[in-house]
């Protein structure tokens, strides 16, 4: 079985912009590519699991997100071929709001459930239990756990710096940064 580092995309690799789906509008946070080449270094795979709402709210598409996601694994590979995420998983839904009704639903992938962890973990073969989450919000530190996760960590940057008394409180990990939580992790 493999292992991996689960990473949430808006606010851990790249800089929060509120339902980002333009190319122009995305960039990298210092040391992203560098916290990836770290994990694929230590023979983890890096899968990146994001809820995308806007789908539902129809600010965007799915093939818009995909285009990101293609523009955001180029701009990556510019720094370093290693620093690029192996997979991408979204979630397109969200309970109680949306113009496109098929999805405005209670679903099993919107974080913090984790329908997005077991589905790469089907496709990967991944062990869990030795895997680990890294996000910028409670809920990417939550479905780290659901899903059983070694370890679950905050990063301040994006959201993070608003949850963060919540998650000292639960006293889990809290980082600076991707860059950072990967170190530390990996050292551990």
């Amino acid at each position: 079985m493999k292992k991996a580092f689960f990473l949430d995309r808006d606010g851990t690799l790249n800089k929060e912009v509120d339902y980002l789906y333009r190319c122009e509008d995305m960039v990298l946070i210092e040391g992203a590519v560098e916290a990836v080449r770290r994990i694929h270094d230590a023979g983890f795979l890096a899968i990146v699991v994001s809820n995308q709402a806007g789908i539902a709210d129809g600010r965007y598409k799915m093939e818009d997100v995909k285009i990101l996601e293609k523009f955001i694994c180029q701009e990556m590979a510019k720094q370093d071929p290693r620093g690029v995420p192996d997979a991408f998983y979204y979630c397109p839904h969200h309970p109680v709001r949306g113009v496109v009704k098929s999805l405005v639903q209670k679903c099993s992938c919107r974080k913090p459930e984790p329908g997005m962890l077991l589905q790469a973990q089907k496709d990967w073969d991944i062990d869990l239990a030795s895997s680990c989450m890294i996000g910028d919000k409670l809920g990417d530190v939550l479905v780290g756990i659901r899903a059983g996760c070694a370890v679950s960590a905050l990063v301040k940057t994006g959201h993070g710096l608003e949850d963060l008394a919540e998650a000292e409180e639960g006293n889990y990990p809290v980082y600076e940064d991707i860059l950072q939580a990967v170190k530390s992790i990996l050292h551990k």
